[in-house]
């Protein structure tokens, strides 16, 4: 009895492609518009992987992962400049009120 030659599994498998999702919703409370877009895009990488779209999915990652990190540098941006501007007014209400005596 001759043994049949089975192939070897395909390359059907999913693709380990990370979608950011968790970053692009933290992102959400830092910059509004461009926290939505994160998310949009990191919800469409997992059924582009299941659709078998692979260079679709890394597209959706890559710009997932970039409005994320935008997203989340212009609200640390923000709390910067308003905490910088509290001092400097602070400051500023500090001098103004010494030097009315």
């Amino acid at each position: 009895m001759a043994q049949e030659w089975t192939p070897p599994p395909g390359s059907d498998t999913p693709a380990n492609i990370p979608n950011y999702l968790v970053l692009a919703i933290i992102s959400i409370f830092c910059c509004l518009p461009l926290g939505i877009a994160a998310v949009i895009f990191a919800a469409q990488v997992n059924n582009k992987v299941a659709a078998g779209d692979t260079a679709g999915a890394l597209d959706a990652s890559k710009k997932a992962k970039m409005f994320s990190y935008i997203s989340i540098g212009l609200g640390l941006a923000g709390i910067i400049c308003y905490v910088l501007f509290v001092i400097i007014m602070g400051v500023g209400m500090g001098l103004a009120g010494a030097n009315s005596y």
